[in-house]
């Protein structure tokens, strides 16, 4: 019979102890708060900007960031969790992380949405074991009378991403260079 060392049956037991309390979100109520932001912010999006109606409508699929925090003092970096509704279900939840370098300082929050306009965008996204925004990303702009439009060659795009909401000191949000990974939540 071999003695364990006291050290290491400690070691064992904190670390055993320290897995056990980090949970992977089974039985949490992550999902169903998730699941209350997106249809806040879905409604919110109708009707301030009922222009996003007929994206909307015509998307096959839509990955809705209710809340992005984004904070930089040089280095940068910003954090959401959301979900992507097929025919306005729930089928998975998504994490959104962007990193950033440069002259910059503040902090802000924002929402945004991306309409997958093509069944092959949505299965790209879809199948990826992590998606990153690049400028294939064609974007409704507010013009001045604070409408969200999508010009003619916007709507021929296979991703739209809407971005609203913006509160904070940094200027401007995008989700270019934004990672999207799926996640338990």
């Amino acid at each position: 019979m071999t003695r364990i060392p006291r050290r290491a049956l400690l070691s064992g037991a904190a670390a055993t102890l320290g897995l056990a309390a980090c949970g992977n979100g089974v039985g949490s109520p992550g999902a169903a708060n998730i699941d209350a932001r997106v249809a806040n912010t879905l409604a919110y999006l109708a009707n301030q900007y009922p222009g996003t109606n007929d994206l909307n409508d015509k998307a096959v699929g839509k990955l809705v960031m209710p809340l992005i925090t984004e904070a930089s003092f040089g280095f940068g970096g910003a954090y959401g969790r959301g979900a992507l509704l097929v025919n306005d279900i729930t089928v998975d939840y998504y994490s959104a992380t962007q990193a950033s370098f440069g002259i910059q300082a503040g902090a802000q929050q924002y929402s945004h949405v991306l309409y997958f306009m093509t069944e092959e965008a949505l299965a790209e996204f879809r199948a990826s074991s992590g998606w990153a925004a690049g400028a294939d990303v064609e974007y409704a702009v507010n013009d001045r009378g604070g409408n969200l439009s999508a010009e003619t060659t916007t709507v021929l795009a296979p991703v739209i991403a809407v971005v609203f909401g913006q509160a904070g000191l940094l200027a401007g949000a995008s989700v270019e260079g934004t990672k999207y990974t799926r996640i338990i939540p």
